[in-house]
């Protein structure tokens, strides 16, 4: 008898009436119960949590930002968790809030306490408080909620540190573009008064130049007026004299022509000199840069002192060309000489004055020259100055960052949230049931091949009485439970992709390694009920129990505790997950699968061993074998 006579005469036997049928199709479909309702109702929480009540409260009043403007932070930040939908949100008060997630009727509630626009916005103020939002949960509902709860109140407080953030960093780039323009103005202010300073500096030079020459003029001025003072001043003697004289000219009139004559060539001559130093004072004054309105002035007043030189010089040369009326006139020139005897103290007096005006004018003139050439001095550092203040605010212009809209946004934004994390996937589940698919697909495939020796018999009691080999036998034992278990993985992978709708990578390699999942958990489940009987089915339950505290199905395997790591090493469902993930997620590689395969086909066969093992100890019949302790 071979091993598929043995596995046909056990299905044989099972299939023979209404009931064993449908228990055999109920073995088939234990797994597809087990994991596909599982998963179809875990495939997507997620994306769900739109159905999961949450309170949210707002007990916030506003307060003022840095720019004077009211804000209300914690009505804006409510208002957006409403609008969002993320979950199914209640604004409510604080109490009714705390009240129903003690109640059961929200599964958390998010808060925002009075102050807390104040808090936020203390930090523009430089008044920095520390802002606080307020999670409320209740693990008496559901834990998971509350989990969840924690991750949304962290994002929210991410967010509005983000929003927060961002409008400092904004306002901080603000005053960056303030700072710019006025910088900007600053710097336009300083090329102005670079080019006064230049134009300033010019004109001066020019002023220099003509008090300078001011200085020259006054001083020639002085000396000629000296000079006139000194040929003046014996004017009012010779007068004296003339006028003397004048009283002997009718005593003879060659006499009073000679005198004349003699008068008439000094008045002459002292005229010619009044007309010299008139015409070289208006020079010098001019050239001094003297106003012209000074100059007529100073020429008024001299000419008002010489004006009666001018009338004695008349009378003089009229008497000496009128030598035949000199006797008749000899009472006339005498009266004219008094007079010009009485009028040449005031001449001299006035160009005496002249002369001391001339020279104090000399001496302001100098003082002037040299104050001015102060002044140069001044104006010209006054211009390097600004030229070296127009060129630094311009080349500081240039390090003050002004950005536009766009880009100071951006640069708000990155500076409130600097890092961001990309997101590169060498492998995704999508959804919460497709991640969790390979563990209940492991764990429904070693379920489905425990329940199958609930009706199967793991060794042919006829084969062995008819003394067939040993291998024979427990291949022929364990071929009726792979072929049952075949067509559990078939129809689960069937409900799995069209039903549930999991998607998987790899859809044929994966069907071929579930193949061979269940093939090597119906060995090493028949192997402990064919070598320890009734006591190998609830062997079968430890080593479930042991799998699934040990596999990593929901969170890493290196999370649980140490002692159990020799478990998962050990195991065979470790490796069964593992090779699912790496099919399903597109994530496989050819070292990994093989090292998973390995395991597998070294526990299928061993279990194959093992039942062999059993055949050869049940061929000899014991009282315990015809009468067990226990049966199940």
């Amino acid at each position: 008898m071979n091993a598929f006579r043995i596995a046909r005469n056990e299905l044989r036997r099972l299939s023979t009436g209404t009931l064993p049928k449908l228990a055999l199709v109920a073995l088939v479909l234990v797994p597809l119960l087990y994991a596909s309702f599982y998963l179809y109702a875990n495939y997507d929480p997620y994306g769900r949590l739109d159905k999961l009540p949450a309170a949210v409260f707002t007990s916030d009043t506003g307060a003022k930002d840095s720019s004077g403007h009211e804000r209300n932070v914690g009505r804006e930040v409510t208002d957006e968790l409403v609008k969002s939908g993320t979950f199914q949100w209640h604004e409510v008060s604080e109490q009714e809030a705390r009240d129903g997630v003690r109640d059961d009727k929200y599964s958390f509630a998010i808060g925002i306490p009075s102050g807390f626009s104040a808090a936020l916005l203390s930090v523009g103020n430089f008044q920095p408080q520390q802002a606080t939002i307020t999670l409320t949960t209740n693990d008496a509902n559901n834990y998971l909620s509350g989990t969840i709860a924690k991750q949304v109140a962290e994002q929210v407080r991410k967010t509005i540190a983000e929003k927060v953030g961002s409008e400092a960093a904004d306002r901080f780039l603000v005053g960056f573009s303030t700072i710019y323009a006025k910088t900007q103005e600053a710097a336009t202010g300083a090329a102005q008064l670079a080019d006064g300073a230049t134009q300033l500096k010019s004109g001066q030079q020019k002023l220099a130049d003509g008090a300078a020459k001011l200085a020259d003029g006054s001083s020639t001025l002085a000396t000629g007026l000296g000079t006139l003072k000194s040929a003046t001043a014996d004017l009012p003697s010779q007068t004296q004299k003339l006028a003397s004289g004048a009283s002997q000219v009718a005593a003879g009139d060659q006499k009073v022509a000679d005198a004349a004559s003699v008068a008439a060539t000094a008045s002459s001559d002292i005229q010619g000199k009044l007309d010299s130093y008139r015409t070289q004072l208006q020079t010098d004054l001019r050239d001094a840069g003297v106003p012209e309105a000074q100059v007529q002035a100073i020429l008024a007043k001299a000419d008002q002192l010489r004006s009666p030189v001018d009338q004695a010089n008349g009378k003089i040369q009229q008497a000496n060309g009128d030598l035949a009326k000199l006797a008749d006139g000899a009472r006339q020139v005498s009266d004219g000489a008094a007079k010009l005897a009485a009028a040449s103290p005031q001449l001299a007096s006035g160009i005496a004055q002249a002369s001391d005006g001339a020279n104090q004018l000399r001496d302001g003139a100098s003082q002037l020259s040299d104050g001015e050439k102060t002044a140069v001095n001044g104006t010209n550092q006054l211009a390097d100055g600004a030229v070296k203040l127009r060129d630094g605010l311009a080349a500081g212009l240039q390090q003050i960052p002004n950005p536009d809209d766009p880009t100071r946004n951006a640069t708000a934004n990155t500076i409130a949230d600097p890092v961001a994390v990309n997101a590169n996937g060498e492998a995704s589940a999508g959804t919460y049931g497709a991640g969790l698919a390979p563990f209940f697909i492991s764990l429904a495939t070693w379920i489905g091949a425990f329940v199958l020796f609930l009706i199967l018999r793991p060794l042919s009691t006829r084969a062995l009485t008819a003394g067939a080999a040993p291998f024979r036998v427990a291949v022929g034992g364990w071929l009726s439970s792979a072929l049952l278990g075949i067509a559990q993985v078939v129809v689960l992978f069937g409900a799995v992709t069209w039903l549930v709708g999991i998607h998987i990578a790899h859809p044929l390699a994966a069907i071929g390694f579930a193949v061979l999942v269940s093939l090597t958990f119906t060995s090493v489940v028949h192997a402990l009920n064919a070598f320890f009987g009734a006591v190998g089915k609830f062997l079968g339950l430890v080593l479930l129990v042991l799998q699934l505290v040990s596999a990593g199905g929901t969170f890493p395997w290196q999370t649980i505790p140490d002692a159990l790591y020799p478990l998962h090493v050990v195991l065979p469902m470790g490796y069964a997950i593992d090779g699912f993930r790496h099919l399903f997620y597109s994530g496989a590689t050819t070292t990994q699968l093989l090292g998973d395969i390995g395991v597998l086909l070294a526990y299928l066969v061993g279990g194959v061993l093992v039942s062999t093992l059993a055949a050869r100890k049940r061929r000899v019949w014991t009282v315990s074998a015809l009468k067990p302790e226990l049966s199940l």
